[in-house]
């Protein structure tokens, strides 16, 4: 009888892999309709520079000392970062051909407190052309804290395994607090006169839930732990159009858990 079954095994049963092919591609599917939360820790770099000088320069404005030797111009605030912890969630959705995945994602992010603040001051002698000497003291401080973003993402990647490694570029909009505040004081003493005091003036500008537009990019890799559950890991960089002069960055690191539907 095994003879008998040998026999019937023809090379053309062979050839066209009734034995021994595998039926099923070497990568899992992914196009659907995904949501997921995730946790993470973001590190912002703020940037002052100049945020006051608007400020400065009303302070002084149809001033000689201001026309000649620009104050407004003289205080640079330094830049700092400061990072926290952040949790949010996303939805999505991926188109799959083969191994490669394409979709888009909208994500919703909102750190524990991520704030920063910085300070300067600077006191300079200079003589305008009346023949004036004014002894100038700028004073500047200024603070920044995002309460919470959204993402846009168009994601694109390709699919091997149960792994699907992915980069994204998108938009962000963020929503901050801010306050801007400079201080002016002026003392000038003609040629052979008498010291004026001028201030010190504060002019203070602050709003709470300003939002400001940003850009996006970044990858990372969703790993598939059941057919319609995965794990994430990635890394997001945006960077937020000034908010009152003031320019801020996010670089964030993060892990999350999906399902796909």
């Amino acid at each position: 009888c095994d003879h008998a079954r040998a026999a019937d095994m023809s090379d053309d049963d062979i050839l066209r892999g009734s034995f021994f092919a595998d039926p099923s591609p070497g990568y899992v599917r992914w196009d659907g309709l995904q949501a997921g939360v995730h946790v993470g820790v973001s590190g912002m770099n703020t940037d002052f520079g100049n945020a006051t000088s608007g400020q400065i320069a009303y302070i002084l404005r149809d001033s000689t000392v201001e026309n000649e030797a620009a104050p407004s111009d003289w205080t640079t605030l330094p830049s700092n970062t400061t990072n926290s912890k952040q949790f949010g969630g996303f939805i999505g959705y991926n188109i799959q051909w083969s191994e490669l995945v394409v979709g888009f994602d909208i994500g919703y992010n909102r750190p524990l407190s991520l704030e920063a603040s910085a300070s300067d001051s600077i006191d300079r002698i200079v003589t305008t052309s009346d023949h004036v000497q004014h002894d100038v003291l700028v004073e500047s401080s200024a603070s920044l804290k995002l309460i919470d973003y959204a993402t846009f993402r168009a994601r694109a990647g390709y699919a091997f395994g149960q792994f699907l490694p992915y980069a994204m570029i998108g938009a962000a909009v963020g929503r901050f607090n801010y306050s801007t505040t400079a201080t002016v004081r002026d003392d000038w003493t003609p040629s052979g006169g008498t010291t004026t005091h001028f201030g010190p003036q504060t002019d203070t500008t602050s709003k709470n839930n300003a939002f400001a537009p940003g850009f996006v990019a970044g990858g990372g890799v969703d790993v598939a732990i059941l057919p319609n559950v995965f794990l994430r890991a990635e890394y997001e960089y945006v960077a937020f159009a000034p908010v009152n002069g003031i320019r801020s960055t996010l670089n964030t690191g993060r892990v999350g858990a999906g399902v796909r539907f």
